[in-house]
Parts: structure tokens; C-alpha cells; sequence
């Protein structure tokens, strides 16, 4: 056996109480009970184990520190030749002098068994789900809802700005109790985002078709229409024609980046309907300023 005081990690005049202190730190961490499987562990603790059998006996100890018996318990050679003797274990500890430490070791292997069964007993409540519908302008800018869950709790979500059509919105421990002391679940809420009259999405932008007369086509003019953050004046070039797009700088939706989109409105150039004057006006005009809008698109 190796020297029982570097075994042990001890210095040579440790006291009992300090033999027994470090066998008590050495066996709670080496114990196989403790290690099921690690054969280092298990090979540790025998050590130990001897160790401390052998130095918790005043007189082995005594023989050893004097050097007349080594760290077996085997008289050292002298000049008249050998003596046989032999300490070996003490009756009664097989090799493995738990001491008063077998009350310390039984006691944490009941304490990790009793935790594994509490830890295995202890489950996590399970998610909940709910769609909530919400209007496009309320995605856009944000909004506050109640919503009912299934389990009839009702709760107040807040829909953050630029929200996205299929965003699930995680309400931390507002799902199912959990079981046996384990933390709640979440409620999971799936945004659907309405359609809206006339207002799409395109990234942060918003875009929009806006009808516009004759008159404003040719001559110009200034217009109310609608934004997500509500009515504002427009100007409107003359000579606009449709499918022309003008840009409303920063009245988009706000982007990951803490900043907003635009709004792009697309004029629609609409004829009035059933106007005879009207078509009288362009049957005189039109021979006198005839033009072709395929020529300049390089269609003829």
C-alpha cells in the first residue's frame, strides 16, 4: 500500500479528528454508491479505505511513524533478519473502516435518491396555444388585447409594433400548472393579421392604390388620404400618370432596426363614368392632339 498519509492528503502529525475529517471528504465524493460504474472511483475509495484503517490505530501508527512496520503492516527487516508479523485489518472492518461515517455516506445516498425521485417526479406544465386575430393597423403600430384561453384565464398581450402574419407571442408561466412543484408553462399566442381595405405589406413598407380624377392627372393638386398613423395631405405632380408611385418618407412600419419604412401610393388614373360631355371633349380633342402611349413604350 502507498504511504496512508499521502492516501489521505494529510500531513504526518494530523490529528485523529483531521484523519477522520479527510476520509470523510475523500469517501462522500469516491463512494461506488455514489459513482456506480467508475472503477477509478471504486479503486480510490479502497485505498482510502486502508488508510484510514490503518492510521486509526494508535499503535500501527506508532510502529509506522517509528518505521518499524511499513504501510502493510509488515515488520521492516532488521540486522538479525525478519519477524513475520503482520497488523493487517482489525476485526470487524473488512477493509472498509466506514466508522462513524457510514451514518454521513447512508445519509446522502438517501438524500440523492430522494432529489432523483423529486426531480423525476417534478414536470414542467405544458404550453398552451391560442390564435388571435388582430387588424392590420394594429400589427403595424401596436396595440394592447385581451385574449380568453381555452382554460377560460384571460389575459392582457401586447401586440408590439410591425408584428408579422403567423408571430407567436410567448406569455412566460401562463400555461399549464406544472406538476409536483415544476414550473408553469407558457401560453403561446399565434398572431393572424387581418387584411385591410386597401393597405398591404411589403417589408417595412406599406403600400397602397390611390384613384385619382382626370383632372388631378393633368393638373395637379393636393389630397387627403389615408396612413396607419391617419389622414395627411399629399401633393399630387401635374402630368401624373398611372402606375406612378409617390413616397411618403417614414410612414411605413418600424423596422428591426428602431427606424420605419415608407409609405408608396401608386395613382390610379380613374375616367368618370357615363359623363357624355366628358367623351365629347376628348372625341373634339383627340384628332387635333392625337399621340400614341405604345410608341413611347417602343411597343409599335
Amino acid at each position: 500500500m502507498k504511504d496512508p498519509y499521502l492516501v489521505l492528503g494529510v500531513a504526518r502529525d494530523a490529528s485523529d479528528d483531521a484523519l477522520k475529517k479527510a476520509y470523510r471528504a475523500l469517501a462522500r465524493e469516491l463512494h461506488p454508491d455514489l459513482n456506480p460504474g467508475n472503477k477509478r472511483a471504486e479503486e480510490r475509495f479502497k485505498e482510502i479505505s486502508a488508510a484510514y484503517d490503518f492510521l486509526s490505530d494508535p499503535k500501527q501508527r506508532a510502529q509506522f511513524d517509528a518505521g518499524e512496520i511499513d504501510a502493510t503492516g509488515a515488520q521492516k527487516r532488521r540486522a538479525g533478519g525478519w519477524r513475520s508479523h503482520s497488523a493487517g485489518p482489525r476485526p470487524g472492518r473488512g477493509g472498509a473502516p466506514f466508522g462513524d461515517n457510514v451514518d454521513d455516506i447512508l445519509s446522502e445516498l438517501l438524500r440523492r435518491k430522494e432529489k432523483g425521485r423529486a426531480q423525476a417526479a417534478r414536470r414542467r406544465g405544458e404550453d398552451v396555444r391560442h390564435t388571435l386575430a388582430v387588424s392590420f393597423t394594429d400589427a403595424a403600430t401596436g396595440a394592447t388585447k385581451r385574449v380568453t384561453l381555452l382554460s377560460g384565464r384571460t389575459l392582457e398581450v401586447r401586440i408590439p409594433a410591425g408584428t408579422v402574419e403567423g408571430q407567436a407571442l410567448r406569455l412566460k408561466g401562463q400555461g399549464n400548472a406544472g406538476i409536483s412543484g415544476g414550473e408553469e408553462g407558457d401560453a403561446l399566442i399565434d398572431i393572424k393579421v387581418e387584411s385591410h381595405p386597401y393597405f398591404t405589406r411589403r417589408d417595412s413598407d406599406v403600400l397602397m392604390d390611390l384613384p385619382i380624377s382626370v383632372q388631378e392627372a393633368v393638373l395637379g393638386g393636393k389630397v387627403t388620404i389615408p396612413t396607419i398613423d391617419g389622414k395627411v395631405a399629399m401633393t399630387i405632380p401635374p402630368g401624373s400618370n398611372s402606375g406612378g408611385v409617390l413616397r411618403l418618407k417614414g410612414k411605413g412600419i418600424v423596422n428591426s432596426s428602431g427606424g420605419r419604412g415608407d409609405q408608396m401610393v401608386t395613382l390610379k388614373v380613374v375616367l368618370p363614368e357615363g359623363d357624355g360631355e366628358f367623351k365629347k371633349l376628348v372625341e373634339k380633342w383627340g384628332p387635333k392632339h392625337g399621340y400614341d402611349p405604345r410608341a413611347k413604350a417602343g411597343m409599335v
